[in-house]
């Protein structure tokens, strides 16, 4: 049988991932990156259990745990530092078989582009065009042309092959709300828990990195595009600098020089993950806002579930219409969960506000874990699982 051919458009976490989970099934696969390098511009990136599982048959959990750190504890807490509710990693390894690990999105990045061949990894390779000749794909990009057998779009929040192959599709829709994201120097005594703290139309997060540092997070309800007068470090400090702690300390530990802000964006529902023989996947497929921590995990449940399905047939189109059913309807689901917890920590009109702060104090942990149990339960396909790891309690 002739090895078959993947050429892969975009090459981030999504992209390499399913790269990985291809090459590990006998495919010949590149992975075209417009950037003249693979490296990933961010900060921290949380990977929940179904992501350690996603990792576990690309077989790089035990790498990507000894990068990162696992967060023992954390919650959220109320605009005076008060706890409106607690996580315990104990409980959720027991939920779910995996604790939340946390480690920087470079070190994800690394660990899965030296999984791959040197030879499959091809930078400066921007996409022009996707055509269909003779019913197979042809990929035109900036080296040349590509004929493989699939093509798999990973080329992010503004995809270009979204728009080519979906051009009446909606574009990525404004949240409402902006993002900084930094990673502190080492502290000498670094915050024991993570925490997201809630404010009136803005939040500021912590977790723990390896090195005795800490990745943070914070958000603010601002009109697209605003821009400021000051420099980002600045502007965090004057919105956030009287938080309470450990807050001002943490951004006292920030290079000024080292703060990434985006305003944040979803993607509307698509009626269809694939064409033909393309398949999206990642944020091209369904990009989210972060607060659930779910984009790049579904990214990774992505890759290992398109080449589950693409593995044992000849039938490429049929698989990926496996693939569609499989992933679409929770992806989708996922991003709208997102959504709206994202509009429940950005309330700002008091009365709301408290609303929603007593009810996250009544709401009991372990009945927060169970409602996470959809999204955190997930398990590659075929893999036989005992109720337990699948958080079925």
């Amino acid at each position: 049988m002739p090895q078959r051919a993947a050429t892969i458009v975009g090459g981030g976490i999504g992209g390499l991932a399913a790269a990985l989970a291809l090459h590990r099934r006998g495919w010949r696969v590149e992975v075209l990156e417009r950037a003249p390098e693979f490296t990933e511009i961010g900060a921290g990136i949380s990977l929940w259990p179904n992501a350690l599982r996603a990792l576990e048959a690309l077989g790089l959990a035990d790498v990507v745990r000894a990068a990162g750190a696992v967060e023992t504890a954390g919650g959220v807490r109320d605009r005076r530092g008060r706890w409106l509710s607690r996580t315990d990693n104990a409980e959720l390894v027991r939920r779910f078989g995996h604790p939340l690990v946390v480690l920087h999105r470079a070190d994800l990045l690394r660990a899965l582009t030296e999984a791959l061949p040197a030879d499959s990894l091809r930078s400066g390779s921007e996409v022009s065009a996707v055509r269909d000749v003779a019913n197979r794909p042809v990929v035109d990009h900036c080296g040349g042309e590509s004929r493989p057998d699939l093509v798999v779009g990973a080329d992010g929040l503004r995809s270009v092959l979204r728009r080519a192959l979906w051009p009446d599709a909606a574009g990525p829709r404004y949240a409402g709300y902006t993002a900084w994201r930094m990673v502190t120097e080492p502290l000498a005594e670094p915050p024991r828990e993570g925490a997201a703290t809630w404010g009136r139309g803005a939040r500021f997060g912590h977790t723990a990195l390896p090195g005795r540092r800490m990745y943070c997070f914070a958000s603010a309800s601002l009109p697209e595009g605003t821009v400021f007068g000051s420099s980002e470090y600045g502007e965090l400090v004057r919105r956030f600098g009287s938080w309470p702690d450990p807050v001002p300390a943490l951004l006292a530990a920030v290079p000024p020089d080292a703060v990434l802000r985006h305003d944040l964006y979803d993607l509307p529902p698509l009626p269809s993950f694939v064409r033909g023989r393309l398949a999206l996947l990642g944020d091209a497929a369904h990009a989210m806002t972060p607060n659930l921590g779910q984009g790049a995990c579904q990214a990774l449940e992505d890759a290992v579930t398109l080449a589950h399905c693409l593995d044992g047939t000849q039938d490429v189109a049929a698989a990926l219409h496996s693939y569609d059913l499989l992933r679409r309807p929770r992806t989708q689901a996922v991003t709208r969960r997102s959504a709206r917890l994202g509009a429940i920590g950005q309330l700002s009109w008091p009365p709301a506000v408290l609303l929603r702060d007593v009810a996250a104090r009544l709401t009991p942990t372990r009945a927060t874990l169970r409602s996470m149990t959809p999204v955190l339960g997930w398990t590659p396909p075929g893999d036989r699982v005992t109720a337990s790891l699948n958080g079925g309690r």
